[in-house]
């Protein structure tokens, strides 16, 4: 035996590579495909079959049926899906991540591309510095393509072999001697594989090789890429953990759906495997069996493998979609509803594994809209507070202070996504800037509700003293909330919008409504102070008041420009113009 374990250790190398590979391969597309993936994941929401297809189209774009998933369980946890219309996405991700299948058999086994992917590396290796934004991600994906067959090939080197260590092939023939108790044993260490490598691609990568290195047979690979069905399950369980019960059980469907397809296959998959056979024969001209340890047979198996990985999940996905809710109606017994209830959690976005940037930054993106709704409640509560003389002070004073303690929990949790988004993904300078301006954003709102908090609380002087405000003063008061809520309204209106639809010009004018408002309130309380209008408390607390409200017209502005992803002071004197 000659195989060391400084050759183990370049196998794990060459491991590492392809999986380096992969991702940036995955990370590139995703960032090409940009806008258009966001169009697909909105078909989600129609019905099981338009669900399957867009599971589908997601992993083929992204490349990873973890990120498909990921996202699905994420969307249920914020409430865009339902659990029952997560079924669908999560069937189709199945079929779609047979893809990298495919690529791998025909790509790394049948043709010598490495030559390829050294010439495709070195072509695109310049562009990875180009200013152009979708060049620069168009040569990500390309280097990151030729990064994984690379590693693949190096893999296929790395791996020992058979007629140089026949005491390894002794050990591992060993296990393939018990019929079929072999097939359930390698299930089993296909789903540890996927486990130890967090990837199905890369354990489809690794049972390929071994199957065309004539390590394993075509019936105990098959096995294998079962087990792998299973293990896959495994990250959308990890991201449901911090998810509600609706998350938890679309993690748990994906698991049992693939476990019953596993079942169900091994009950026939000898009469499968050699309709597997048949056909690839058939289609290749080929007269040798893919059972065969020739090498046409064992070239062949590559393929063959292709094909059950590819038939397994297509006839899982239309044997079940008739029984979904039947499953669900069983996962919804075995994950029932806690009953308690749930801590404060981010509607759009949760923890576990990160999904795509371009994906997370939109999510975020909407928990920020969500951030400057309740901002805007605020406000509504305040004014009420200030001008209803039948309202319930207590509820209201209660209902702002729930409302600031809400933001609080806001501002920590995007902040800290965003944080991880940029630490844990390949970030390009568009996207960085994006979240700089939103960290900024949600600081300004937080900063928002802070105010209208401090303001319910000098309202209590008011309800506390003997007299209260003249009518030309809550005249005034009640102009300056007008003119903040209406430069709120059209706050939360930028913050829904693109950064380049966003209109600044309209934010700085009703900015400097505020400014007036206050200048003029501020003239006409001292007035009011010396003509002895109101008592001196009630005067300080009226100009206490304005003057903090003309400061969350100063953070208003600043979340409009934060929104528009620019700072652009020089536009007040262009409002002035106007």
């Amino acid at each position: 035996m000659d195989y060391s374990l400084f050759d183990f250790l370049q196998l794990i190398g060459a491991l590492g590579i392809f999986i380096f590979g992969m991702k940036i391969f995955s990370e590139g597309l995703q960032k090409i495909a940009g806008s258009r993936l966001k169009g697909i994941l909105s078909g989600m929401t129609r019905n099981r079959a338009t669900g399957v297809v867009t599971g589908l189209a997601t992993t083929a774009i992204t490349q990873s049926s973890t990120t498909t998933t990921v996202m699905a369980v994420s969307f249920v946890n914020a409430g865009l899906l339902t659990f029952v219309q997560s079924t669908g996405v999560i069937m189709g991700a199945n079929i779609g991540t047979t893809i990298t299948a495919w690529m791998v058999a025909l790509f790394g086994f049948k043709f010598q591309i490495t030559p390829i992917a050294l010439a495709v590396i070195g072509i695109f290796f310049a562009f990875l510095f180009s200013g152009n934004n979708r060049l620069r991600n168009i040569a990500e994906t390309m280097v990151g393509f030729g990064i994984l067959f690379i590693g693949l090939n190096f893999i296929k080197d790395g791996v020992p072999d058979i007629n140089s260590n026949p005491e390894l092939f002794a050990f591992l023939d060993a296990y393939t001697d018990y019929g079929y108790l072999s097939l359930l044993l390698f299930v089993l260490a296909g789903t540890i594989l996927t486990l130890l490598t967090q990837s199905s691609s890369a354990a489809t990568a690794i049972t390929l090789v071994m199957l065309f290195e004539g390590w394993i047979s075509f019936p105990i690979a098959a096995a294998m890429v079962l087990g792998e069905n299973i293990g896959t399950t495994v990250t959308a369980n990890i991201a449901a953990l911090v998810g509600n019960t609706q998350a938890k059980r679309a993690a748990r469907f994906h698991f049992f759906f693939n476990v019953i397809g596993v079942i169900w296959m091994l009950l026939i998959i000898y009469p499968f495997l050699n309709a597997m056979d048949f056909l690839i024969q058939y289609f290749t001209d080929s007269t040798v069996s893919v059972m065969s340890i020739s090498d046409e047979g064992r070239s062949n198996s590559t393929l063959a493998l292709s094909l059950f990985h590819t038939s397994f999940n297509v006839l899982n996905v239309l044997l079940l979609i008739g029984f979904v809710p039947l499953l669900v109606r069983f996962v919804e017994y075995i994950q029932p509803e806690s009953g308690e209830k749930e801590s404060f959690h981010l509607r759009y976005i949760s923890g576990g594994p990160m999904s795509s940037p371009g994906i997370a930054v939109e999510q975020a993106h909407k928990e920020i809209q969500e951030f400057s709704e309740v901002v805007e409640q605020m406000h509504n509560s305040l004014n009420e507070l200030l001008f209803d003389p039948k309202a319930d002070r207590e509820k209201l004073l209660d209902k702002i202070r729930k409302f600031e303690e809400l933001t609080d929990e806001f501002e920590v949790e995007i902040s800290d996504y965003l944080v991880r988004v940029t630490e844990h993904t390949n970030m390009e300078h568009e996207l960085t800037e994006r979240i700089r301006f939103m960290q900024t954003m949600i600081n300004d709102l937080e900063r928002i509700a802070d105010i209208y908090y401090q303001i319910s609380k000098l309202t209590e002087r008011l309800e506390d003293g003997s007299t209260g405000w003249p009518e030309s003063a809550l005249t005034e008061m009640s102009r300056m909330m007008e003119a903040v809520g209406a430069a709120i309204y059209a706050m939360r209106a930028n913050v829904s919008r693109e950064p380049d639809d966003v209109v600044l010009n309209d934010a700085i004018r009703l900015e400097q409504v505020i400014d007036k408002v206050r200048d003029e309130g501020r003239d006409n309380h001292y007035g009011r102070l010396e003509a002895g209008e109101y008592a001196a408390r009630a005067g300080v607390t009226f100009i206490d008041i304005l003057n903090r409200l003309e400061r969350i017209g100063d953070h208003i502005l600043n979340v409009n420009e934060s929104a528009a992803g620019r700072r652009l002071k020089a536009m007040r004197i262009e409002g002035d113009r106007d």
